[in-house]
This record gives structure tokens, C-alpha cells and sequence, in this order.
């Protein structure tokens, strides 16, 4: 399956407009936002675990990276509340689940295969003090990408220009970029060369960004 596999290009996507889509476990749904592959897959992810659902135990061969972004995502390692960023590199194990129920932003098989740096940590403990109405966390950085996390004020425009591409996920509030208006749960894929110039609205907004991974996207090594 391939599905906003061409890297060179913008790619917008409301999730809340896409239908969710039954995975092989029951009580856990789906919506695709980019894919390259079958069930094992270079795949970006919005995921829904039904309360009482779960996982069957797996190791994570290519590394998964994720973001809660409702209730509360639960392994045997701890209970992950909304906020918290997670990555799980390759060669990590675990069998995940929610007694609540819980949906999360997740990225498979994006990591470089000798990173080895496994990490929890709240978004929101990572923020500095504002610059122009921005504040900014660092949630992860290395040679291949960086991971941050950024509050707005309300009118405050974030800017940034790097190279590698740039990808958003909104977390609350609206964002306004390239003429289309971001909002909660929207994703935002530039290509390499593209920068990223939006302007939050009256509410503000939170939105994590990664970026220079683009340029090393490829199929799953399977």
C-alpha cells in the first residue's frame, strides 16, 4: 500500500475528516495519514484503542515514535497520560493497551536501526519561555532529525527554515499555513526546500514539528 509516499510534495490532512479504519486487533482503529507497505509499514498514524483493548506483545524492528493524544496509552513499562512523547527505537518490546481508552499519534519504521535512545517525556516540561509570543521545547535531536514541541500565542507566527522537510501535528488551537487553516488534529507534511511560515488564531496553538527526516524516508527493511 502506498499513501502519500511522494516526499516531494505538500500533503495536508484533517483527520477528523478521515474514516477510521478496523486494524487486525479488535477494539483498535485506524487513520492513515502517509504509508509505505502492508501491515508491516514506513507508516504515519492516527490510532484509537477501545477501552479494555490492547496490542499483542511485539518487538518494534524499525523503532516507533508516538504521542498521546487522548487518555491514557498503558504497556507494562508505566501508564502514559495525553501529552506525553514516547520512542520506542528499534530492537524494543512491549504489549500495549488502554483501560480507558486512548488514541495516539504514532510514526513506524522511521528511526535510524542503530538508534538505541528509548524515552518518555511530557511535551509541556520541555517548553522555554516565550520569544515573540513562542515558546519552544526540544523533545528529541540528532544527526537525521529534529523533535519539537511549540506553544502560541494567540496571533504569534512560527517560522523556520531547514532543510530535510518539515511535518506538523496540531494539538489544540488553529494554525494558518499556505492558505489552509490547521486545526486540532490536523497534519501538515513540506517537502525538502519548503518552509514552514503559519500563523496561530484567536485561541492560539500547540503543534509538534519534526524535520529533516524527509530525505531519509524509504520502505520498510523487511
Amino acid at each position: 500500500m502506498e499513501l502519500h509516499a511522494d516526499f516531494d510534495q505538500r500533503v495536508v490532512m484533517h483527520s477528523d475528516d478521515i474514516d477510521w479504519v478496523a486494524s487486525p486487533m479488535p477494539g483498535v482503529d485506524r487513520r492513515m495519514l502517509d504509508r509505505i507497505g502492508g501491515e508491516v509499514a514506513r507508516a504515519t498514524t492516527i490510532v484509537r484503542y477501545a477501552p479494555d483493548s490492547h496490542f499483542s506483545a511485539h518487538t518494534h524492528t524499525g523503532g516507533e515514535e508516538f504521542i498521546v493524544l487522548e487518555g491514557v496509552f498503558q504497556d507494562e513499562h508505566g501508564d502514559y497520560p495525553a501529552g506525553t512523547y514516547v520512542r520506542n527505537p528499534p530492537t524494543t518490546s512491549h504489549t500495549p493497551g488502554s483501560k480507558p481508552g486512548t488514541v495516539i499519534f504514532v510514526k513506524l519504521w522511521q528511526f535510524d536501526m542503530d538508534d538505541r535512545n528509548q524515552f518518555r517525556k511530557s511535551m509541556a516540561d520541555t517548553l522555554g519561555a516565550p520569544v515573540d509570543g513562542v515558546a519552544t521545547g526540544t523533545l528529541h535531536q540528532d544527526a537525521r532529525e529534529t523533535v519539537t514541541y511549540h506553544h502560541l500565542d494567540a496571533g504569534a507566527t512560527l517560522s523556520m527554515n531547514v532543510n530535510g522537510g518539515i511535518e506538523a501535528l496540531m494539538i489544540d488551537g488553529t494554525l494558518t499555513q499556505g492558505g489552509d487553516t490547521l486545526r486540532k488534529g490536523s497534519w501538515l507534511r513540506l517537502p525538502d526546500g519548503e518552509a514552514l511560515q503559519a500563523t496561530a488564531g484567536s485561541e492560539g496553538a500547540k503543534v509538534w514539528i519534526k524535520s529533516g527526516h524527509l530525505v531519509h524516508a524509504a520502505p520498510p527493511a523487511v
